[in-house]
């Protein structure tokens, strides 16, 4: 069963081979995860510089590799942006050398002792952090996702098993040498990082159907693969569904910040998951700041779509539909609505949003605290950008994803998120009466 080397052809010839080898990964990375979860810090920072120098020195290969990919991509009509997520060049080689080094330098979560506090009995009681075990981790197209996502599961004490798309079977297969070579390096493991060798759809299945060998599953990629691995997962999904982010301009907002605030929450990048899709905006101040709104966008050649009090305003502006509210555009589309009053905007929020990150512009204090209060999402931001939603920003050092769940982490995921806790009793012979 150890034995994880059957070849794609083979794999791809037969349902059950696809099933042995899946099992074979799930029994090789159980065995390394009793490893790594041992492993100090050290070790796991010496891999993780050993992949680094491996891959500058393997830079060529994984260039090449990836051509060969961005040529079949060509080939089957992949289109421009897809195209631009899987292409790696100098500079993206570049910075994943980087970010092996960033994550060797964060600080190590695990065997931290939480809130250690004496009982009566005499004992003392504390949680510690531990790894979570097995992550498997299914995404597409970008190919730096593969040492991104095995860096910080290696370094919070994790195995993981990773499933990349076909597009980039080539590149993932070249990063892999990589992988593979930093582990021999530092004494840990091939099963501490995998990454699935066939490109049959058929392996994600098994690898969401294996809770004796998978801890939890974390979907990065299109709302449909997260809505079909949400759905036929039997272990536990991190995710995030949909990026539908509010900014509120609340009446007693400085205007100039609120201009600022909501040009960069729509226009700093349209392809994110925390960039504005809806603009709320107080009736107080629609008059006034609408124009100028819209002439910022203009310049970013963002379409408006509004409200009818936003289309009395804006002429210009195209008429929302009762779908635009609830549209994750990714593209330069922003809707618009006038709300009366801050409840109005919160319940609109509540109807529409995804739970991911709203925010509110206002320098009233206890409207702010009321936002905060009220509304139900992984991130609320008073007077700045969405786009702050994000591990790096947040000072996680960097994130494997995002996620709008509420168990067991919420907002983005970095090193501790990938961790979880457990009890440990520390005493001196007491026994309980």
């Amino acid at each position: 069963m150890n034995d994880i080397t059957l070849s794609p052809e083979r794999m791809s010839a037969a349902g059950e081979d696809i099933s042995a080898y899946m099992q074979a990964v799930g029994v090789a990375a159980r065995d390394a995860a009793r490893i790594t979860r041992r492993a100090d810090t050290q070790q796991k920072n010496s891999a993780l510089l050993a992949m680094a120098q491996h891959l500058e020195s393997g830079r060529s290969r994984v260039l090449e590799a990836n051509a060969d990919d961005l040529r079949r991509g060509q080939e089957n009509g992949l289109d421009a942006a897809l195209l631009d997520r899987l292409a790696l060049n100098n500079a993206r080689v570049d910075a994943m050398i980087e970010g092996l080094r960033q994550v060797a330098a964060l600080p190590d979560p695990v065997g931290e002792i939480d809130g250690l506090r004496a009982r009566p009995s005499g004992i003392q009681v504390g949680k510690m952090r531990v790894p979570l075990g097995v992550i498997g981790i299914i995404y597409e197209s970008r190919p730096n996702v593969t040492l991104e996502a095995a860096s910080l599961c290696l370094k919070s004490g994790n195995a993981c098993i990773l499933r990349g798309g076909s597009e980039a079977s080539a590149s993932n297969a070249a990063l892999n040498e990589c992988i593979q070579a930093g582990l021999r390096d530092a004494g840990l493991p091939a099963g501490s990082v995998q990454v699935v060798a066939t490109t049959d759809r058929a392996a994600v299945g098994e690898l969401i159907s294996m809770p004796e060998f998978v801890d939890v599953i974390i979907p990065r990629g299109g709302k449909s693969l997260i809505e079909r691995i949400s759905r036929e997962a039997r272990v536990p999904v991190i995710k995030h569904l949909d990026g539908i982010c509010h900014v509120y301009i609340d009446a007693s907002a400085d205007l100039e910040k609120a201009l600022a605030i909501a040009v960069n929450a729509k226009t700093h990048r349209y392809g994110t998951c925390n960039t504005m899709e809806t603009l709320l905006l107080d009736a107080p101040i629609a008059d006034a700041l609408l124009p100028h709104l819209a002439s910022a966008y203009g310049e970013h050649q963002v379409e408006l779509r509004g409200c009818a009090r936003t289309c009395n305003i804006l002429p210009d502006a195209v008429a929302a539909s009762e779908e635009d509210w609830s549209t994750e555009y990714l593209a330069p589309v922003l809707a618009i609505k006038v709300v009366d009053g801050i409840d109005e905007a919160i319940t609109h929020i509540e109807r529409f949003g995804s739970h991911h990150t709203d925010a509110i512009v206002t320098e009233n204090y206890h409207l702010a605290r009321h936002f905060m209060a009220s509304v139900d999402s992984s991130s609320v931001i008073v007077n700045a950008s969405t786009r702050f939603a994000d591990g790096f920003e947040y000072g996680l050092g960097a994130e494997i994803g995002i996620s709008t769940d509420k168990l067991h982490v919420r907002g983005p995921v970095g090193l501790e998120g990938l961790t979880t806790q457990k009890y440990v009793v520390l005493g001196d012979g007491q026994v309980r009466q």
